[in-house]
């Protein structure tokens, strides 16, 4: 007698290699049906940006080419993931769904409906940890309250046991049973929209599993030994660029810890130190999960402020000066690098993502819900609790916000990060003549200079659209209706 399917559905989990509810699934023996859910019929579902169906187009070919150098495919549906589910399971006769847990509010209602439904009709259902190092309900205070400050979630993270092995990915798989179809990725159209952000993209990522570990390998070989330093610079290539493998689950969190941990104890071997590279990544690891374990426990976070007296805040519209922020035409250098890079490659440097964000919600006083949807629509690693929670912070009204009366100075910063110039050079090639100590504030420098660089302000680069003193004067005065001055 042959044993009954079970469907293995893929989520934010596009990886082989340490994936539970797969590893289990072939342990079983059965057949399986491997599925991935395009669900954008559901009301009130956030629409993925642009950048972010680019990738998940890729990623899903990339994710259907290792299941097929196996024996098995993907099987492409779309639909509310609950209707689709049950009427594969009926129609393969599968016994159990096995899954990734998911953590926003609206995943965590939805596999509850799922194992309501499904169970109540025998289908068996199982979930799996797997995108994220500690689990939301593991790391809590002694008094077994949620940590809303990172600092102390951090500790408790470090206090818990280490990640667990690495789960291999399995070297065969059963065949797909026959009669099941499937959906083409080119009739979900993820690659078309008003702004095809594709081609310019393209050249900068290789979505897949195959990629986010060529780009962990990157961070061991070439980037750990002098991370803790080198990422804080826009300029140079510091940082991992693992965060949009990370997002969609091209590589495991677990996986990336062990193997820069492992990576450690290898070099120390050969007398070199990784050290301080290695607890400044782990760090930055570590913070990547608080988001998430915020929204798991406020989900109101994803759409309004954690500090509920923001709610009123004097907000401006402003609609022109938030166009220029987004085409990076705001005439502050810095910021308008970073914009431009998001727009060119789908990723902006983290340090640079504050300095935008702070500019926005500060200096122009535009909602952070605003820069929360450009970035979504813009970023290939945009993250819906990630998103919410890092422009709170910066806009002084989410858990662990930053003091109201911080006004980062884009200038004084940029000089800081970019002292060079070389990042600013690069995607504002209109200043590519001005000497450094005048890149980060063309407005200062005399006529003679600016003619020197070929530079016109006002022509061929943006002045100012706001006066950097008195917008932030503006901003502390907003500040104080609603919070009685900095804190």
């Amino acid at each position: 007698m042959t044993a009954q399917p079970i469907i293995v559905w893929f989520r934010r989990d596009l990886r082989l290699y340490d994936h539970g509810a797969l590893s289990a699934a072939v342990g079983m023996g059965a057949p399986l049906v491997p599925v991935y859910i395009h669900d954008d019929e559901t009301p009130g579902r956030p629409v993925p940006g642009a950048a972010s169906r680019w990738w998940l187009h890729e990623s899903l070919q990339s994710l259907d080419s290792d299941l097929r150098r196996r024996g098995s495919r993907l099987v492409l549906a779309r639909g509310p993931a609950l209707n689709v589910l049950a009427d594969l399971a009926r129609e393969t006769g599968a016994s159990a769904i096995y899954w990734s847990r998911g953590y926003e509010p609206r995943a965590v209602k939805l596999e509850g409906a799922l194992q309501r439904a499904l169970e109540g009709a025998g289908v068996r259902c199982r979930r799996f940890s797997g995108s994220l190092l500690f689990e939301p309900e593991d790391v809590r205070s002694d008094g077994r309250a949620p940590h809303h400050l990172f600092s102390r979630f951090q500790k408790s993270c470090m206090k818990l046991a280490a990640p667990g092995k690495v789960l291999k990915a399995p070297p065969s798989m059963p065949r797909v049973p026959e009669g099941v179809e499937s959906d083409t990725l080119e009739l979900w159209n993820l690659q078309s929209s008003e702004q095809d952000r594709g081609p310019s993209i393209s050249a900068a990522w290789t979505p897949g599993e195959t990629g986010a570990r060529a780009r962990l390998e990157g961070l061991i070989c070439d980037r750990l030994e002098d991370y803790a330093r080198a990422r804080a610079f826009p300029g140079v290539e510091g940082t991992s660029r693992l965060s949009p493998h990370l997002h969609f689950g091209e590589i495991s969190p677990r996986e990336v810890w062990n193997a820069v941990s492992l990576a450690v104890s290898a070099a120390a071997a050969k007398g070199r130190n990784l050290e301080a590279g290695a607890r400044s990544f782990l760090a930055a690891l570590v913070w990547r999960e608080f988001p998430q374990h915020l929204l798991f426990h406020w989900p109101h976070l994803a759409s309004s402020p954690f500090d509920t007296e923001f709610a009123d805040f004097p907000w401006r519209g402003g609609d022109a000066d938030l166009k220029a922020w987004q085409e990076g035409r705001t005439g502050i250098p810095i910021i308008d690098a970073g914009m431009r890079e998001l727009w060119t490659t789908g990723w902006m440097h983290h340090e640079v993502r504050v300095i935008a964000a702070s500019f926005l919600v500060k200096h122009l006083l535009i909602s952070w819900q605003s820069g929360a949807d450009w970035f979504r629509d813009t970023l290939v690693d945009a993250d819906p609790a990630s998103n919410a929670v890092n422009w709170q912070r910066v806009a002084g009204c989410g858990a662990d916000a930053a003091a109201h009366g911080r006004v980062i100075n884009p200038v004084l910063r940029g000089r800081k990060l970019d002292p060079g110039g070389a990042y600013v050079k690069s995607w504002v090639p209109e200043l590519a003549k001005l000497p450094a100590k005048h890149i980060h504030a063309p407005w200062r420098a005399s006529e003679k200079l600016l003619a020197g660089a070929r530079v016109r302000l006002g022509e061929t680069y943006p002045e100012p659209i706001v006066d950097l003193a008195a917008a932030r004067a503006r901003a502390l005065g907003a500040y104080e209706t609603i919070k009685g001055g900095s804190q």
